[in-house]
């Protein structure tokens, strides 16, 4: 099994705010559907309201992200799957539910996670 990373940046959830419930409510049920299929690993919405820092090896502690590197945010979701074909059926779900498309990534394999 591969981990995959899905995520749309923040911007892109473009929707009338009188229908935020409902598309949080689909959100939280493919969700819902990854925890009860066994692939779920982490889901979550970047914090927009905290400013990202960089901390360098000797902990000194640097405002902003790296130079030239756009600010990371909007929403992430990481599934253990069988193969691409499965990612892109679980973002095609993410993207119905969160009202835009989904960028969909795949980790590395580690034998150490």
């Amino acid at each position: 099994m591969t981990k995959f990373l899905i995520s749309f940046p923040g911007e892109a959830m473009v929707f009338p705010e009188e229908d935020f419930e409902s598309v949080a409510k689909a959100a939280h049920a493919v969700i819902d559907d990854a925890k009860a299929a066994g692939v779920y690993v982490f889901a979550g919405g970047i914090n927009e309201d905290i400013d990202p820092v960089l901390v360098a090896g000797d902990g000194t502690i640097t405002e902003g992200t790296y130079p030239g590197h756009k600010v990371p945010n909007g929403g992430y979701t990481v599934l253990e799957l069988p193969s691409r074909e499965a990612a892109f059926e679980w973002a095609a779900k993410i993207a119905v539910a969160c009202r835009c498309p989904q960028e969909v990534r795949q980790f590395q394999y580690d034998p150490a996670s």
